[in-house]
């Protein structure tokens, strides 16, 4: 009689790794929308002609010209659009910051703060292009430069982030961060220095978003200690 041989409860290891990647993808789900397509955008970029890149991405960019005649449009697609096809750094990247915090606030909110920083950090920094090219103070070929990434909205989530450590950890985090980004500004005075560090302060405004919300001290949790709420 031949012996019926029954998989273990729970399944195969790979059956389980594939379910514990789609509860961990599950969690953050606009994350791992917005990587799809910057997978997408990232596979026609690298294989565009360079000659045909500047302009193809000048017309998905928030640059004044754009700004001006299609803002809705300049600024959704500026959004999933970058100057270079490195999807590896960017998957990285969202699972550091963005799966994190989309987990910790929930969808709504995380897409709310990297929104609206990607938004406003665009018209702040934009805004000042805008007033220099109209003065004469800045060169006019601004009003058309390519401007397209997820920079913004990054350091934006970057900076709610701060609300999810405890104790002396949000200082140095939040303090290594506005030093991050506030170096650039002061020696290079671009205005993409000036978006991701107004960014920053977007994120740092969303404090009530983490009220109520559990903190993260790398020492307790190292040494398994309940974790504290925002208050």
């Amino acid at each position: 009689m031949q012996e019926i041989v029954r998989e273990p409860v729970g399944g195969s290891p790979a059956v389980r790794a594939l379910r514990a990647v789609g509860r961990y993808v599950r969690a953050a789900p606009g994350t791992y929308c917005w990587l799809l397509l910057l997978a997408v955008t990232s596979f026609v970029v690298a294989r565009m002609d360079p000659a045909n890149l500047e302009w193809f991405l000048g017309k998905r960019s928030t640059n004044i010209e754009q700004l001006r005649a299609h803002p809705v449009h300049a600024l959704l697609a500026s959004a999933i659009w970058t100057e270079q096809a490195a999807f590896p750094f960017y998957f990285v990247i969202f699972n550091v910051f963005h799966v994190p915090v989309e987990r910790w606030l929930g969808t709504r909110r995380w897409l709310t703060v990297a929104l609206t920083a990607h938004v406003l950090a665009t018209l702040i920094s934009e805004g000042i292009v805008a007033w220099g090219v109209d003065a004469g103070r800045l060169p006019a070929n601004l009003a058309t430069t390519v401007d397209v990434g997820v920079s913004y909205a990054l350091a934006g989530v970057e900076g709610v982030l701060t609300y999810r450590f405890a104790g002396r950890w949000r200082w140095l985090y939040g303090g290594g961060l506005l030093f991050f980004y506030l170096l650039p500004l002061i020696t290079s005075h671009t205005f993409t220095d000036l978006g991701h560090f107004c960014s920053v302060l977007i994120g740092l405004s969303f404090y009530r978003f983490a009220r109520g919300r559990p903190t993260w001290d790398p020492v307790a949790a190292w040494h398994g200690r309940p974790r504290r709420r925002v208050g």
